[in-house]
């Protein structure tokens, strides 16, 4: 990647993501919208979904000193870009690479869940009114 081209964050509409990255990508830009597998209980039922990583936010690469950067704002499904002050701030490098490198080959990125007891691990209460109990 050319080293003036920057990942930006950009702030989406309420669950538009895809729709802004869909309308991004249409206008020439490059964008990246991480998800995850999410599990969605509904009706009796659980079933597995795509979700973003970061709701509500997806990452815009461009060279802000010769991109039309102020026509991200105006794409449908995006809010605004996150800025400092006038100008947009970048993420950063490392940050969205390291993201993309651990996606897969369907985009999303594996989030492995950790779970630091098992059932019967005594565990004890460090604050609150039952601080130093042990269950």
């Amino acid at each position: 990647m050319d080293p003036a081209i920057r990942w930006y964050v950009a702030h989406t509409q309420a669950r538009e993501e895809e729709k802004a990255r869909v309308n991004l990508v249409r206008q020439g830009f490059t964008a990246f919208l991480p998800q995850y597998r999410k599990r969605r209980r509904h009706a009796r039922r659980i079933d597995w979904v795509r979700a973003p990583l970061f709701p509500r936010y997806l990452f815009v690469a461009m060279d802000i000193a010769s991109t039309r950067w102020r026509a991200v704002s105006s794409t449908f499904g995006i809010s605004h870009l996150v800025c400092h002050g006038d100008q947009p701030a970048p993420v950063p490098r490392g940050v969205v690479e390291d993201i993309l490198a651990r996606s897969d080959e369907s985009g999303l990125v594996p989030i492995e869940p950790k779970v630091p007891f098992r059932k019967g691990d005594a565990v004890q209460v460090v604050a609150g009114a039952l601080a130093d109990r042990i269950g």
